[in-house]
């Protein structure tokens, strides 16, 4: 008998073994991420009790930060740029209390953070990317894409309050749909003549940022679902399934302006999926027209006395104007 045999599965033996140095190595990197947020903080923090009682301001003047990070270079190397001491002033400043801070988030993620000068947007940021895990790339694309204000501006000063502290939650349909989606990543010129098809294949392309664009929950079902009815066949662009919300998402897309007999086809998808696609632990499907632009007078009157979770959003192939955006919350707020 295999010597490794008589002793048990070494397969297993295996397995343990790894699975006992992966966690270790998760708990160090841990450790040594939590450490350098400590480092950071607590220089942040003697720059400023300095600058506030201090005796020999006048041999610095200005140039604290400037002869701070030359000096700082010469004794401990690389990593102490004057930007990258200015950040751990304020990271200080921003977050007093250092037990406030998430060991989830690294300090690339709290420099992003940083660079948000607005709370209530930066509150929101850090609770999504925790809730979400994004990485830094992540949470850049989703402040560059104004996130926030996106869906800030669907809410009343109570909402973005709450907005900012508990992040996105998922409680109904209307959660998870926003309007305008930034699908500035597929790269597409705004003058060229596009297609339906060549739009989904650019998402499909990019379906991991699409997925980011979306939000939580969302997992890929298929693109051009096919359902029959009779001896008709239609096919639905994108299906997802949402696993908060448990319910299937269709998305639909247009690239002109979204029709009333658009919503009334998307009608006709969401009743096929509540009767033919969905199981019991399903709730029913939500639907997304989301067209190069939209008449909102016109959706309201198509949408009226329909049942099913039907919404109809925009899509823009380029970044938003971030101040417009953040004028138009304080707006809300102010």
């Amino acid at each position: 008998m295999n010597i490794v045999d008589s002793r048990g599965d070494y397969s297993q033996l295996l397995e343990s073994i790894g699975t006992a140095l992966q966690e270790a190595r998760r708990r160090a990197v841990k450790a040594i991420n939590i450490e350098l947020l400590r480092a950071n903080w607590e220089i942040g923090r003697f720059i400023v009790e300095y600058e506030q009682h201090g005796n020999d301001k006048a041999v610095y003047g200005s140039f604290l930060l400037e002869n701070l990070s030359k000096d700082l270079k010469q004794r401990f190397g690389k990593g102490f740029s004057k930007s990258n001491v200015y950040l751990m002033r304020q990271f200080f400043i921003k977050f007093p209390i250092f037990q406030t801070l998430s060991g989830k988030l690294s300090w690339s993620h709290y420099a992003e953070l940083l660079g948000v000068t607005d709370d209530n947007s930066r509150d929101f940021y850090l609770k999504q990317c925790e809730n979400e895990s994004w990485s830094v790339r992540e949470l850049k694309r989703q402040i560059n894409s104004s996130l926030f204000q996106r869906l800030a501006l669907s809410k009343d000063k109570a909402g973005i309050i709450e907005l900012s502290k508990q992040g996105i939650k998922l409680a109904e349909p209307r959660d998870l749909v926003k309007d305008p989606y930034v699908l500035e990543f597929l790269n597409i010129n705004e003058e060229l003549r596009m297609t339906e098809s060549s739009l989904e294949q650019k998402i499909i392309d990019n379906l991991q940022v699409f997925l980011l664009e979306l939000g939580k929950g969302f997992s890929f079902v298929g693109r051009q679902y096919r359902i029959t009815i009779g001896s008709e066949h239609f096919y639905v662009d994108l299906v997802f399934y949402h696993r908060i919300l448990k319910c299937f998402v269709l998305i639909d897309l247009k690239t002109r302006h979204v029709k009333h007999h658009d919503i009334g086809q998307m009608n006709l998808y969401l009743n096929f999926f509540k009767k033919e696609e969905n199981t019991e632990n399903d709730n029913a499907p939500i639907g997304i027209v989301l067209g190069a632009d939209k008449d909102d007078i016109l959706v309201e009157y198509a949408i009226g006395g329909i049942s099913n979770h039907i919404f109809i959003s925009k899509y823009q192939l380029y970044l938003p104007d971030k101040r417009e955006l953040e004028n138009k919350v304080k707006e809300l707020i102010d």
